[in-house]
């Protein structure tokens, strides 16, 4: 076990810290809203018709958190099969909150009644927001924008459900850059309440209000963020899920992660999590882009590894856990875990045993070396945006107030020494950012530091 900070492994939080990370929470949805130099939206507006394009499940979730807010909406797709299914995985949802007595069958019906479909993108030219919700690939995106530019009104909000693709690719498409925005909803969009609203660089300010006051109509909580590759939350998800991998090469079972992980108070942890996303998700990219990476750094590409083995997640009924059929309970797999044992050996790793301590600071100082990056980048404006991110849309805890926060109740200084010391044992991805350094020399913490006034947002 590697010799460790106290304060960064201690999971107890008394009452008093408790409610004042949930007050600082409370703050940061207030302060994420209040961006200077945007014109004001009024507080009666809202869209009188909406389209989102794509009638997969973040397509369908969206199109849920239109309608439930009251906002009629066409689902738009290129084929009668592919809306039928769409729309019958939304009856689902609403019928199963029906069922869970969240919902009665009443309003559900009429918020079912609220979205309609087509198969012609002549369809949104009734729309004042239009939401791209198809594949995550930046070639897909940009053939749906150029037929979004032809069909939509002038003014029209146009949104790019991306989770990472660049703002400035997808709008360079349009005859109208001002006009797009980044809206990266989270799964399921009908339920989780972050929307990272990335403006590009020719976004009009008019339109990111708009984006940023439709995010709250739906009952979101909206954070601008800047357009760089992952935004805020998926570009520290990167660093986080990279250190769990390398864990898992090292020694590490899933469910030991895991266990750590929800015992420090996160919803699920990264193994759980993935398989309930699937693992097949845009791999014929993950695939091309290991010919791109940098030389001179390690890297673990298990996660493409367990697609090889057909393993997909819950939807296949193995992922980094089994599961049984009609239950998403997962279960420690001994046979996927001999395997890991066995592909260890090939790449030339010995196993070691890896302590709590250990799964702990690596995920969560992978977390906030990151989130300091981007503050001193200006991909995120203050602190409290990055701690919003991450209990609203990746399970951080509450009670905990957030990485940045949490990091503050650790310290910067003791938090720079443990960074240093994963930098001088595992290299290049550790690299200490500049900002977190300059925090531990001055006895600075994160708490201290306003909106960024460099780097402004781009």
């Amino acid at each position: 076990m590697t010799e460790h900070t106290p304060a960064a492994t201690s999971g107890a939080v008394g009452a008093d810290g408790e409610a004042a990370a949930l007050e600082h929470v409370r703050h940061a949805e207030r302060a994420a809203g209040n961006l200077p130099g945007l014109p004001r939206v009024d507080a009666g507006w809202r869209p009188g018709h909406a389209a989102v394009v794509g009638a997969g499940t973040m397509g369908g979730g969206i199109a849920m958190a239109l309608a439930n807010a009251g906002i009629p909406v066409t689902l738009i797709d290129r084929s009668t099969h592919d809306l039928d299914r769409g729309l019958s995985r939304v009856a689902a949802n609403y019928a199963s909150s029906v069922r869970r007595g969240r919902l009665d069958a009443a309003d559900a019906d009429q918020r079912l009644a609220l979205i309609g479909r087509a198969t012609d993108m002549a369809a949104i030219g009734q729309a004042d927001v239009v939401v791209e919700a198809v594949f995550e690939e930046l070639a897909v995106k940009q053939d749906v924008f150029g037929a979004i530019d032809r069909h939509a009104r002038p003014g029209t909000l146009l949104a790019t459900n991306t989770s990472a693709l660049d703002i400035d690719a997808i709008a360079s498409v349009t005859s109208r850059p001002e006009d797009v925005i980044g809206a990266h909803f989270f799964s399921p969009a009908q339920v989780m309440r972050l929307l990272e609203v990335v403006p590009g660089a020719q976004t009009a300010p008019l339109t990111v209000a708009r984006l940023m006051a439709l995010g709250r109509l739906l009952g979101k909580a909206p954070v601008r963020a800047g357009n760089a590759r992952g935004f805020i939350g998926n570009a520290m998800l990167f660093d986080y899920h990279r250190e769990a991998l390398f864990l898992l090469e090292e020694g590490a079972f899933p469910a030991d992660v895991d266990r750590v992980l929800t015992q420090f108070g996160f919803a699920m942890g990264p193994f759980t999590m993935t398989d309930m996303a699937g693992h097949d998700l845009a791999v014929d990219s993950r695939r091309r882009a290991i010919a791109t990476r940098p030389t001179g750094r390690r890297y673990c590409d298990l996660d493409l590894w367990l697609v090889d083995l057909g393993r997909l997640g819950q939807k296949s009924g193995a992922g980094w856990y089994r599961y049984v059929d009609g239950d998403r309970t997962p279960h420690p797999d001994p046979d996927l875990n001999r395997q890991l044992a066995e592909y260890s050996a090939r790449i030339g790793i010995e196993r070691r045993r890896i302590g709590a301590d250990e799964i702990l600071e690596r995920c969560l100082y992978a977390l906030v070396n990151r989130a300091a990056w981007l503050l001193e980048q200006g991909v995120a404006a203050q602190p409290s945006d990055i701690d919003l991110v991450y209990v609203t849309g990746y399970g951080f805890p509450a009670r905990k107030g957030g990485p940045l926060y949490w990091a503050d109740s650790v310290g910067s200084a003791d938090v720079l020494a443990a960074v240093e010391r994963l930098h001088r044992q595992h290299g290049v991805w550790w690299e200490p950012a500049p900002l977190l350094v300059q925090l531990a020399r001055t006895g600075a913490a994160f708490a201290d530091l306003g909106a960024a006034a460099n780097g402004v947002l781009s």
